[in-house]
């Protein structure tokens, strides 16, 4: 028995000592979030598909990023991401092995080890003159044993040596007024060709020694009736550009350092010409593209400047450039759109009658049209040339073609979000499965093997990818209903292609995704761009019955003046419930805190003339917004000329058509900032739907404050004009920072501070009745963290319990903002290593979680600093009353604990958004950061008090209870024996 209770013990302190080691493993990766990487919409591609080295694509996209394709599976061999200011202009591939890319409108030339993507060199190239930036890489051109690469940037031309960038040579072109459009090398030439206008009326080329740099004299042209648009080179020696009419075509011939002219005129060779054309930029030998209208022209130059219409299409088409197949031969790619289909075809520059390749796709027509697409060629089995077609959609998607499949495609218009919105998941009703998985006997076995080789860890790299994603599907969190604890939501996310996703917060996967038909081209709406979005309908009391909504914002244009247009979007299917547009001018979308029968949530939408236009357009919710009329306010922000101005509803539109739905504005206060001392930096305001647990805070001695709360407050900050630009560009004393908050009912300042010596950029929080702002201490060098607390005066005579009794306490009286407040405020600065991108602040469903300051990084990491760290009532020596309150003693500077960054050691690379969004369980807030990049966790600003943790062992725990009862058992055995052995001494 002595032995049992023995072996018991052991057994008992092995399983208790156990709990500790259970930790996260290599294939728990991502159970509670998620990370995504994205390249962007492409611009540039080259393709690198020799056959000694893994076949990839360079590409380059708007979204400043450079990176290196897969050609198999389109994954991400390496990338890199320039910023928001380092424009890509260009990009190539030098001696096979070396990526360039020109940057910054051509002053930064860059070189990348192609297989790993490590910069090998780089160039700054200084000019004096901003001019279109142009890259020519000759194919075997060396000077001094250099491979060169000729580069025409901010008005000079460089040589640059393609080994370790060092500049060779370098003339300035911009002295001599000539604006560039092309550079020319002819094949085996000592000379290099820069073609350009002088003005709009004369055409000039200059010939420079490629070894040397040395100008010869310029040959030009003058042309009285003048150029419009760009030059068109269909040849080395010839090119192609339209007149000031756009009715005539001028072909220009290069040769001997002559320039001949021939004119055109378009009705001469297309009948039935009217109106203006416009060439297309393309690259196709001997041809060039001429739109007209809705249709495109192919127009081949003959001998001596003459014009032959080769073929004309009617719809909208896609061309590519043209990629050498032989010495003599080139071809390119047309793309033509059907009903749900696309036509591919390859032709030879030199023969448009036959095609090398046709091949129809069907496509998606929630992709939208082709935007761009890229051709390389490989080898068939039996020798004859295939090609590979890149293709680059509406919805800047990514999509490999060969031989009519597609091979794989890529989500890249989810790395230019605009604005996200959180909605609920279905209601889970009995008897009914929303989503469901199935998997057959094969599957189900690979599975259960997958798993032994994990248990036996004995499963490669790719077996625990699987593995991973076996777990994340049969997961409770990847279901389509809602959970009790409120984690899994949909994330709708509006692209700036003006496409909607819903993505899952369980895995991150697509459940939905819509391209609007109102931001999609059309001649009513030529440039649409999606601009925000908002809650339409969030059914409570009609869960079961009505699904959500969102109203989706558009413009048809990059103006504030552009015409507006509406869609609402059902957040379960995706389905677009009805769009309006093109309609009024949207300067500012104003979700009012007022519902209809429906639950959906009012709009006011200000045009351009500062009318206010009510939506839902219903008799309904007219009604009661005319019931609530005198209890709107606005206000807005006129940074160019530093007024902030108050608003209000004042009656009904004066228009030529009675609109019951429009509204006149009136101007109820106005503030000016003197504009030689201060201009608008930055503001910020409270989240709508905020929750605030309690208006008090109660002090280490017993005292109480009362929290200043006010939906109608604004933070605002002006810096001086001179410390407008980057840091550095003013003295100390030359700068200033000045932070105001500001009732927006009545105008009032409440508080004013002036910052000397700082300088934005300025990131600011407003959350409760504090507000965080960072910026830049010019004196100390340094970035700063500030934070400001607003308490009630006004109640601070209400903690008398006799007079809360007698009724005589001021708490049920009504109040109005139109009372003069009696404010405090408290205030404190701190000293920050970091530079920030975007703040953010945690919400919980009740606000009674302590709040975290989330600040997306200059290294692209969101970094969760708790709000105690910014307290203003920190001392540097605290009461004992203090320290049991949690008052953290005073330090000038801010921690940084490495634990802190919620993304780990990940990066959410080009990093713009954080958002915060509550779930049901108290303690828990979901956060989701977009740039380039997506990234999802959950956060427990105060730990997860409320609920055990997922990793928790529930099988330990019920080994314990039965360890337990078993040793209570063998103990209580043992013991009678013994009293029993006792009793009979």
């Amino acid at each position: 028995m002595k032995m049992a209770i023995r072996v018991f013990l052991l057994l008992f302190m092995f399983f208790s000592s156990s709990y500790p080691t259970f930790s996260l493993y290599e294939d728990q990766v991502g159970l509670m979030d998620w990370h995504q990487k994205y390249i962007g919409k492409v611009k540039h591609a080259v393709f690198h598909t020799q056959k000694a080295a893994r076949k990839r694509v360079v590409v380059s996209t708007e979204e400043n990023v450079v990176a290196s394709l897969d050609l198999r599976h389109g994954e991400i061999f390496w990338r890199h991401v320039l910023g928001p200011n380092d424009v890509i202009d260009q990009i190539d591939i030098v001696l096979g092995k070396y990526v360039i890319t020109l940057s910054s409108g051509g002053s930064i030339l860059r070189a990348w080890n192609l297989p790993d993507g490590q910069m090998v060199w780089e160039s700054t190239l200084i000019g004096s003159k901003p001019s279109k930036p142009l890259l020519l890489v000759p194919t075997n051109l060396k000077v001094d044993k250099d491979n060169v690469v000729f580069v025409y940037g901010n008005g000079f031309i460089h040589a640059v040596a393609s080994v370790d960038g060092e500049v060779l040579w370098k003339k300035e072109l911009a002295s001599e007024g000539i604006d560039i459009h092309q550079i020319i090398y002819p094949d085996g030439s000592d000379k290099i060709y820069a073609v350009g206008f002088l003005g709009f009326s004369e055409v000039a080329a200059y010939q420079l020694n490629v070894k040397s740099g040395e100008l010869s004299k310029p040959s030009n042209l003058l042309f009285p009736a003048g150029f419009s648009g760009d030059l068109s080179f269909v040849t080395d020696e010839t090119a192609v550009a339209m007149d000031s009419t756009g009715t005539i075509l001028v072909a220009i011939h290069f040769q001997d350092g002559q320039i001949r002219l021939h004119q055109t005129p378009v009705s001469q060779i297309i009948q039935d010409f009217s109106g203006t054309a416009v060439i297309l930029s393309s690259k196709i030998p001997g041809m060039f593209i001429l739109k007209i209208d809705s249709s495109v022209a192919f127009i081949r130059v003959i001998n001596e400047g003459k014009l032959e219409v080769v073929d004309k299409l009617g719809h909208t088409n896609s061309i590519s450039d043209s990629l050498p197949l032989s010495d003599s031969q080139e071809a390119f790619a047309l793309v033509q759109h059907g009903d749900g289909k696309i036509l591919l075809t390859v032709k030879l520059s030199g023969d448009w009658t036959s095609n090398l390749v046709e091949e129809t796709i069907q496509m998606d027509h929630q992709r939208g049209i082709v935007d761009k697409v890229f051709i390389n060629s490989y080898v068939r089995m039996d020798r004859s040339n295939g090609f590979r077609f890149l293709i680059v959609m509406a919805d800047h998607s990514l999509l490999l073609l060969q031989q009519g499949e597609i091979v794989w495609s890529r989500e890249d218009g989810l790395a230019s979000i605009v604005d996200v919105k959180a909605s609920e998941l279905p209601v889970e009703k009995d008897g009914v499965s929303v989503a469901k998985v199935e998997h057959n006997l094969y599957e189900w076995l690979k599975g259960h093997l997958l798993k032994l080789k994990g248990t036996l860890m004995i499963a490669t790299p790719d077996d625990v990818a699987a593995i991973q994603k076996i777990r994340l599907q049969s997961s409770e969190k990847s279901k389509m209903t809602r959970d009790r604890n409120g984690f899994r939501k949909l994330l709708i996310v509006l692209t700036r292609a003006g496409k909607l996703f819903a993505l899952h917060t369980g895995d991150g996967r697509i459940v939905w995704s819509l391209l609007l038909n109102s931001l999609r081209k059309s001649e009513a709406c030529e440039n649409p761009r999606g601009i925000s979005l908002h809650q339409w309908q969030d059914p409570h009391h009609h869960a079961l019955d009505e699904n959500p909504s969102v109203l989706v914002v558009g413009r048809c244009g990059h103006s504030l003046d552009s015409a507006g247009v509406l869609s609402i979007v059902d957040t379960y299917t995706g389905e677009e419930r009805s769009h309006m547009g093109p309609l009024h001018s949207i300067i500012r979308i104003i979700p009012l805190p007022f519902t209809d029968s429906l639950e959906q949530r009012l709009h006011l939408l200000l045009d351009g003339n500062q009318q206010a236009h009510l939506y839902p357009r219903t008799a309904e919710a007219l009604r009661i917004f005319q019931q609530e009329l005198g209890n709107i306010y606005w206000y807005s922000a006129e940074t160019n000329k530093g007024i902030l101005r108050g608003h209000g509803v004042q009656k009904n539109c004066v228009l030529e058509e009675t609109d019951d739905f429009c509204f006149d504005s009136r101007d109820l206060w106005s503030i000016v900032f003197p504009s030689e001392s201060e201009t608008i930096a930055a503001t910020a305001t409270r989240s709508l739907n905020e929750v605030v647990h309690t208006q008090t805070k109660v002090t280490g001695d017993q005292e109480v404050m009362y929290k200043y709360i006010s939906k109608n407050l604004l933070f605002l900050a002006t810096v001086a004009p001179k410390a407008g630009g980057p840091i550095g560009s003013v003295t100390p004393d030359e700068s200033s920072l000045v932070v105001y908050v500001i009732d927006t009912v009545t105008g009032r300042i409440l508080h004013r501070m002036t910052h000397h010596g700082s300088q934005g950029p300025l990131q600011a929080v407003f959350s409760e009745n504090w507000i965080v702002y960072h910026y830049f201490n010019l004196r100390a060098h340094r970035y700063e963290m500030s934070v400001i607390e607003i308490y009630d005066q006004a109640r601070a005579d209400n903690k008398d319990v006799l007079k809360l009794v007698l009724g005589t306490h001021n708490l049920t009286s009504p109040t109005t903002a139109y009372s003069r407040p009696e404010v405090v405020t408290k205030s404190q600065s701190y000293f920050f290593t970091h530079s920030v991108k975007t703040m953010a602040v945690t919400s919980t469903a009740k606000g009674i979680t302590s709040k975290q300051v989330l600040l997306g990084t200059i290294g692209d990491q969101v970094l969760a600093l708790d709000k105690r760290f910014l307290d203003p009532r920190r001392t540097a020596n605290p009461t004992q009353a203090e320290k049991e309150e949690g008052i953290i003693p005073l330090t000038d500077s801010l921690p940084i604990i490495p634990q802190s960054y919620i993304t780990h050691s990940l990066k959410v690379e080009g990093l713009r958004g954080i958002i915060t969004v509550p779930a049901k369980l108290e303690s828990t807030t979901l956060v989701f950061a977009y740039g380039v990049d997506l990234f999802f966790t959950r956060l427990a600003p105060s730990r997860t008090y409320d609920s055990l943790t997922e990793d928790f062992s529930y099988a330990l725990l019920l080994i314990t209870i039965i360890a337990l009862l078993v040793a209570i058992l063998v103990t209580w055995v043992w013991s009678e024996k013994k009293e029993l052995q006792e009793k009979w001494r």
